[in-house]
């Protein structure tokens, strides 16, 4: 993996503001950033990041149905005493999922590690999919690029056909966020667009103008009712809103499914690691609690999980972050190498939930940014990465977005 500085597109600002992506700069900053990108080879791709991803996708439905055999850990990973029939009725009745992003510490020498897994509502699709992939045809066109060059992105084709497998032709999907956000609705309309090309109905409505008919039904701002909505709004706050008891009865599809709500929770990493422990593409993990125990001594930590520490803890020395099970952007993380915190968001904004310890793997850096590897699925399968960069150990909400190439 290398980071190759490249001239930009003449007029890549103005396409930007034609194809309506209005956030490639925020908040006086720029977001979108091909001043430089990153070179993989295909190996590096398919080996290292696709393969893995596809694999541990596949190990995180293996934990859903693990989390729904134990309440303990449904109560560790906070879901709603009151909605916890909800996730697992959807999970039992194979509600369809659409998409993930795994993100990666990796570079390029060895296996990569999962920092966490965004199975509900990630966000920088649109730049991964549409704008990063006009980007290479355009420098293989000027010539900056040489021919045969090429990009792991089949993220839009594969959603076009995941929405086509789910859904029968002309079915209509609606599609929601929170009002004034530039990059959600990036998003959602990506995702819209590739419904309509799969020949299904896309409609969006603003998060707050969604209604409940007399009957129960969720409706939009033009009183349609609502049967699929897909929406770019978490399950830990959805599942603590007033309309979360109106969810079951309601007879709406929701995507990304309930039970998804395992699998964005952080609370996910420690159960991956007392299933599969050792696993090459995982870091140690563990409630922060269990943590507490075994350090203790205590006999509150279960015996195998105070095992599984003490194989792990040299490790966890060295260096660990702590993470709440509920967090975004980076929100109320720290980095605590050999006993002394050397990093810590300034947003604490999910400073109240509980926490999981996970081992520290440093992210790579180039010229004094660190990026981190998004590798998306969509269904069961890897099928493109985004990669984010930041001058913070902590990608955070302002990181920059970097295209990639494999190289020729």
């Amino acid at each position: 993996m290398q980071k190759v500085d490249l001239a930009e597109r003449p007029d890549w600002r103005d396409h930007a503001k034609e194809v309506g992506f209005t956030f490639a700069d925020m908040h006086g900053e720029p977001y979108w950033d091909e001043t430089s990108a990153y070179a993989f080879s295909l190996e590096q791709i398919e080996t290292d990041l696709e393969d893995p991803a596809t694999e541990l996708h596949a190990m995180c439905r293996e934990a859903v149905a693990h989390i729904l055999d134990s309440e303990t850990l449904m109560e560790r990973l906070a879901i709603p005493e009151a909605h916890r029939d909800l996730v697992a009725d959807s999970w039992r009745r194979g509600d369809p999922e659409i998409y993930g992003r795994f993100d990666f510490a990796y570079d390029g020498k060895g296996p990569a590690k999962l920092l966490e897994y965004n199975a509900d509502t990630p966000t920088s699709l649109y730049e991964s999919a549409a704008f990063q992939w006009q980007w290479l045809e355009d420098q293989l066109a000027a010539g900056v690029l040489p021919d045969g060059t090429d990009q792991f992105n089949g993220i839009h084709e594969a959603l076009v056909a995941r929405f086509g497998a789910v859904f029968e032709a002309e079915s209509d999907l609606h599609f929601t966020a929170v009002g004034g956000n530039p990059e959600d609705y990036g998003t959602v309309e990506a995702m819209g667009w590739a419904a309509r090309e799969a020949g299904l109905g896309a409609h969006y409505c603003d998060l707050d103008k969604i209604a409940l008919s007399d009957d129960g039904q969720f409706l939009d701002d033009q009183d349609r009712r609502i049967a699929v909505l897909f929406k770019l709004y978490p399950w830990e706050d959805l599942l603590r809103d007033d309309y979360a008891s109106h969810i079951a009865g309601s007879g709406c599809l929701f995507l990304e499914p309930a039970w998804k709500a395992l699998l964005s929770n952080k609370g996910l990493l420690p159960v991956l690691w007392q299933m599969f422990e050792g696993h090459p593409n995982l870091l140690p993990a563990f409630f922060e609690q269990d943590v507490s125990d075994a350090l203790a001594g205590r006999g509150a930590a279960a015996p195998e999980v105070a095992s599984a520490f003490g194989r792990a803890e040299a490790k966890l020395t060295a260096g660990y972050v702590r993470k709440p099970i509920l967090s975004r952007e980076g929100a109320s993380v720290e980095i605590v190498k050999e006993g002394e915190t050397v990093e810590r968001s300034q947003n604490t904004d999910y400073a109240e939930h509980p926490r999981i310890v996970q081992a520290y793997a440093p992210l790579p850096q180039f010229d004094g940014f660190r990026p981190v590897v998004g590798a998306w699925v969509v269904g069961d399968t890897c099928v493109g990465i985004g990669m984010r960069e930041d001058k913070s150990r902590i990608t955070q909400d302002l990181s920059r977005f970097k295209p990639h190439y494999i190289l020729a």
